[in-house]
């Protein structure tokens, strides 16, 4: 036996130096190769060496990346994968939750869900859970997903202070060729270099990011659609507008005043702007903080409308009821045949009066009607021809009647106002606001918001003053209403309708 180890030692002595001698001579062949021929030979030898390792291959787990994705889709949605953009990050399945046979494990990875965003594609394989990885390669494995050159891109901007048309569209990565084409389609076109910040657009690219549509978002119900055409060599933007339909509930609400109509009708969950326009409604009947009492009730009927299920906004208030003081006021809405809506009682007498018994919602009156008031701040004798309403700073003020806006500015006395004509009779003046809504020469309708309550002038405190004068006479604003005209009613065929 040791005979034959020293035999075998012997013989491999002597092939030894037949082995260096001909490792010598294929690398002195390869090194006469040229690069074609260098790069045949390495895909030959790489054509083997494949073929030996998919002949060995019989655990999926050790399935390429590409072929794991492309098993899971179906024929509607495989797509080529590139590896010169977005990171695919596959997790896979420890080996050991793999099923064994060939039908099991066709449907295991038919389980595996694929999440998507704009840089990795993360697999999960349900029910299946996620253990132990069966190697660092399958774990973190990277390879790239090509973009379809025909996906649809959505770029949603919201105009900012100071922005432009043209702003807007170079943030999108559009020119200005993009801006006049759009621009160019119409009034519309024209349109969108007149929007507000907060108004909303949206971007519709396609094939090498070329603007497909321009939609504006008017509202949740209402959008215009800027859609690209080519006829001929010209290409041009023609206009659709999309209208939805809102589905209409209607809401009833109740509730007892405890303390004042806002807090009781918050804690009764009516929204502030139901709550501003039932005090329209009754304006002209109750003073809602003079007037108003524990125990007081409410009852109000009004829309609220839906789109896709989802609350959008609130509509208009159908009816409302108002208790005070043992008398029960009725509200109902009623358009009559020229279009013109208002709200009626059962006696189809409107309860829009002339003016409002008070312009805002205020605290306290801090300052009355007085022709010898002392000034708080000059501290002289001085008439008050007018009402000061203490209230926070920013509530709104509305115009007390209808009428045109013949003055808005500023003074050193009076801070920021606004003056309304009503007719040719009446004037109301709003004093110390923080804050203008309105333009001097604006038309105005009763309830309409001219303001905010401030302290700008000679003022000591958050308030409005508040004036109104009869043929350029100041007359006390708590007072004149009862003797201005009496309400509309409705007239005898008009009021059979209504009544119907």
């Amino acid at each position: 036996m040791a005979k034959n180890r020293h035999a075998t030692l012997t013989a491999n002595k002597k092939t030894a130096p037949q082995w260096r001698n001909l490792h010598s001579r294929v690398l002195s062949l390869l090194l006469k190769l040229t690069k074609i021929e260098a790069a045949i030979l390495a895909f030959a030898v790489c054509s083997v060496a494949l073929g030996l390792g998919n002949s060995l291959q019989s655990d999926p787990s050790t399935a390429s990346i590409e072929e794991v994705i492309e098993s899971s889709k179906t024929e509607d949605t495989k797509s080529p994968i590139n590896t010169d953009r977005t990171t695919i990050a596959l997790a896979l399945p420890s080996q050991n939750s793999i099923p064994k046979t060939d039908t099991e494990q066709a449907a295991y990875y038919s389980q595996a869900k694929f999440t998507i965003d704009s840089n990795t594609v993360q697999a999960d394989f349900s029910p299946a859970p996620l253990s132990q990885p069966a190697s660092p390669k399958s774990v973190a494995a990277a390879a790239t997903a090509e973009q379809s050159s025909t996906a649809v891109k959505r770029i949603h901007q919201t105009l900012k202070k100071g922005d432009n048309l043209s702003m807007v569209f170079d943030r999108v990565g559009l020119n200005a060729r993009d801006v006049y084409q759009v621009v160019q389609s119409g009034n519309e076109g024209k349109a969108l270099t007149r929007m507000f910040p907060g108004e909303k657009l949206e971007f519709v690219l396609g094939e090498n990011n070329q603007l497909e549509q321009v939609i504006r978002v008017k509202s949740p119900l209402e959008s215009i659609h800027f859609i690209r055409n080519i006829a001929g060599d010209k290409t041009y933007f023609e206009i659709n507008r999309v209208t939805r339909t809102a589905d209409i509930r209607k809401v009833y609400r109740s509730a007892f005043i405890n303390d004042s109509l806002s807090l009781s009708a918050q804690r009764a969950d009516v929204s502030q702007s139901i709550t501003m326009n039932m005090a329209n409604i009754f304006g002209g009947v109750i003073d809602f903080v003079l007037d108003v009492r524990n125990g007081d009730q409410f009852t109000v009927v009004y829309e609220e409308h839906y789109l896709d299920g989802e609350k959008i906004d609130e509509g208009n208030i159908i009816a409302a009821s108002y208790s005070n003081r043992g008398t029960t006021y009725n509200a109902y809405r009623y358009t009559d045949p020229d279009g013109d809506t208002g709200y009626y009682n059962e006696d189809g007498v409107s309860m829009r009066k002339a003016f409002l018994r008070a312009p805002l919602d205020f605290t306290r009156i801090s300052s009355s009607f007085n022709l010898r008031r002392l000034h708080p701040i000059t501290k002289v004798v001085k008439p008050h021809r007018g009402i000061d309403y203490a209230a926070p700073r920013g509530t709104p003020v509305f115009s007390a009647g209808d009428g045109r806006v013949s003055a808005s500015g500023r003074s050193k006395a009076n801070g920021n106002y606004v003056f309304i004509k009503h007719g040719e009779s009446y004037t109301t003046k709003y004093l110390h606001l923080h804050r203008r809504s309105v333009k001097k020469g604006q038309r105005v309708k009763q309830g309409q918001i001219i303001g905010q309550v401030g302290c700008t002038g000679l003022c000591s405190g958050p308030h409005l003053h508040y004036e109104f004068l009869v043929n350029g006479v100041h007359r006390n604003p708590r007072t004149i209403l009862k003797k201005l005209p009496k309400a509309k009613r409705l007239n005898a065929n008009l009021k059979a309708e209504f009544m119907a």
